[in-house]
């Protein structure tokens, strides 16, 4: 049965002339074992959301993935399918990609993404269990890593989280072959991986990687340990092939036509490309329906359940009715009372309206509670053992965070929310654009939105961040005005449900700026918050902490006999969605002026070749937030300036 992946990794790369066979090679027994006799799967049901999760973390190595789609049945990874690999519009892509097949639990090829997103699925089993109870939700998260994901940074964060939550439903298995693209691991890893994970918390073992009846005891033995389990796999990568193949296979690179034949010679595999004989193939579809009384079971349970229809709306991403009342409650009162807040408390206050509403949401901060504001009074926080919470302390790894919550939102039944400062969004970026690709819904509270944090100086002013985020496709990045745009970004952020959001916010306080509340006028992603008193001679476009200097500067041209008008652009994302008409009437064919306290990357794209730029143009300064402003020209005073220098 493991030949059946080898052969068929071999000639899928051998197709495609491109592609990596020795993983899939090395791994084949080890794979074999589990998904024949320990992974809790329906091949009929691939979504059915009790089975057990399967992260291939080797993402390179996505042949031995789609081989075991295939071969236990899985419908929409056909023969065809494998001879299209790594085409366009085939499932069986360059590396894993969620949403390709139903069968792919997460994307994965950046090394250490799957294992640390991983992380974030088997919390999200722990804590689903803790509320919907184990009749409903009772599996494990499997993960098949190399020595690469354990080199890489994102892998120690994770596994010092799993290992700090107890989190025993975590099995890694590692691909342990002591090679790496540019050969020996010896060259650039000394470390002992089982010392390192026992460090953490983890249980580990080292078996023979070929041999099934050792792989077999030992799985067994992870499903009965009270901690997260490292099983180190010794194997022989390209295993069955030539030691010529074998290397070739290690560096990534086909095998070649002789070698292919030299390897399946090897192993005794007498068939042609891509034959599978049918009674081998016959033995895997039964390990592909091995879950099904299982699963036939869990749903008499779940129909009987008291708490089906609240699972079922969970599961599938659904909000609760009359989620969005608190916040509309919370809005209509600061149009009223217009407070003069730090975004940052404005988000808090958001987060006491909407996390008591809506059950999923689960918060956390990379240990930055204090200054992120994502805490809910009375929300308690998960602790080691103990997953009836739904606040996460992650910890300072920002890395670990993402990717985790990643894994949260991939599992279903949660909706992950958390925070650090804007200028660490360089640290949680992979994962935020993986978040992105998938279009999966995770928000990242990001405070601390520029100069105006004031004396923590350049290494925390993030005036490049804001336009390194709007470029990553899918990824809606919000920076509110006050308090009630707040408010209106995080329901639409809550509200989004394929893809995930940022929400740049302030440390210092601002001035309400507005008294409507009616309709959530930053669901445009722009709009007119002060039109010209006649036609406009200029107008002032900002976000955030600008648009109240950007309205400071109209009432002085006002009063100079200067038609101005003020757009607030909370979300460039969703403007650019608004069709051209709408955003011309918005934006106007006046002189543009564009001011923000960051780069003006990516500002001419609504400022045009004639518009005017008030930011900055490099790195910050230390200094009180109110000097910082007027030393870099960011007032109202400069605006005002540069607007009658243009009109003459």
């Amino acid at each position: 049965m493991a030949d059946a992946i080898r052969a068929l990794a071999i000639d899928a790369v051998e197709q495609a002339k491109s592609g990596h066979p020795g993983m899939p090679m090395g791994m084949a027994d080890v794979a074999t074992v589990l998904f024949t006799r320990f992974l809790k799967y329906d091949a009929a049901d691939p979504r059915w959301p009790d089975r057990d999760r399967f992260v291939l973390s080797a993402g390179h190595g996505s042949m031995l993935l789609y081989a075991l789609l295939h071969l236990t049945g899985q419908a929409g990874m056909g023969i065809e399918d494998l001879k299209k690999f790594r085409q366009l519009h085939s499932p069986a892509a360059g590396h894993p990609e969620f949403g390709e097949h139903p069968g792919i639990e997460t994307t994965t090829g950046p090394l250490g993404q799957g294992i640390a997103t991983a992380v974030g699925m088997a919390l999200a089993e722990r804590m689903l269990a803790a509320r919907f109870g184990k009749s409903l939700v009772d599996h494990r998260t499997w993960v098949i890593a190399s020595d690469g994901d354990l080199m890489e940074g994102i892998s120690h964060e994770a596994a010092s989280l799993a290992g700090h939550l107890q989190l025993d439903r975590l099995c890694v298995l590692y691909d342990d072959n002591n090679i790496s693209i540019d050969g020996d691991t010896s060259i650039s890893l000394s470390d002992d991986a089982l010392k390192r994970f026992q460090a953490y918390g983890w249980a580990t073992r080292r078996v023979d990687g070929h041999d099934h009846e050792q792989v077999a005891a030992a799985m067994a033995w992870a499903m009965r340990s009270r901690k997260p389990t490292l099983i180190a796999c010794r194997t022989i990568i390209g295993f069955a092939a030539p030691t010529k193949a074998g290397t070739a296979a290690s560096h990534g690179s086909p095998l070649g036509a002789q070698e292919a034949a030299a390897a399946k010679a090897a192993m005794g595999w007498n068939h042609g490309p891509f034959e599978v004989p049918e009674g081998l193939k016959e033995r895997w579809e039964a390990a592909g329906r091995r879950g099904a009384g299982t699963r036939r079971s869990w749903l008499k349970r779940l129909a009987n359940h008291p708490m089906q229809a609240e699972f079922d709306r969970a599961m599938a991403g659904r909000l609760p009715e009359a989620w969005h009342e608190p916040l509309a409650a919370l809005r209509a009162r600061q149009a009223e009372d217009k407070p003069k807040i730090a975004t940052r408390i404005a988000s808090q206050r958001a987060l006491e309206a909407l996390v008591p509403a809506v059950p999923e949401m689960v918060g956390g901060s990379a240990d930055l509670t204090g200054s992120n504001n994502t805490n809910v009074k009375g929300i308690p926080a998960v602790s080691p053992g103990n997953y009836a919470g739904r606040y996460v302390h992650y910890g300072v790894r920002e890395h670990g965070m993402a990717a985790a919550m990643n894994g949260m939102a991939l599992h279903g039944g949660i909706i992950p929310y958390s925070g650090t400062f804007l200028v660490f969004a360089d640290y949680l970026r992979p994962s935020l654009r993986l978040a992105a690709l998938m279009r999966q819904r995770v928000i990242h509270v990001l405070t601390h939105d520029s100069i105006g944090l004031g004396e923590d100086g350049p290494t925390h002013q993030p005036v490049e961040t804001l336009a390194s985020l709007r470029v990553i496709p899918n990824l809606c990045v919000f920076r509110p005005a006050d308090a009630l745009e707040t408010a209106e970004c995080w329901e639409l952020a809550v509200k989004r449900a394929d893809g995930p959001s940022v929400l740049a916010l302030t440390r210092q306080n601002l001035p309400a700026l507005r008294t409507d509340s009616g309709e959530n006028r930053s669901s445009r992603g722009g709009y007119v918050l002060a039109e010209a008193s006649g036609e406009r001679r200029a107008t002032l476009i900002a976000t955030g902490s600008e648009v109240s200097l950007a309205m400071a500067a109209r009432a002085t041209l006002e009063a100079e006999g200067i038609p101005t008008a003020v757009v607030s652009l909370p979300c460039w994302e969703l403007f650019a969605l608004q069709d051209e008409l709408y955003r011309s009437q918005v934006l106007g064919s006046a002189l543009r002026v564009g001011i923000e306290a960051a780069l003006p990357f990516g500002w001419d794209r609504w400022l045009g070749p004639e518009g005017i730029f008030i930011g900055m143009q490099g790195f910050g300064a230390s200094a009180p937030a109110e000097e910082l402003f007027r030393h870099f020209g960011i007032t109202a005073e400069a605006t005002v300036a540069a607007v009658k220098k243009r009109l003459g």
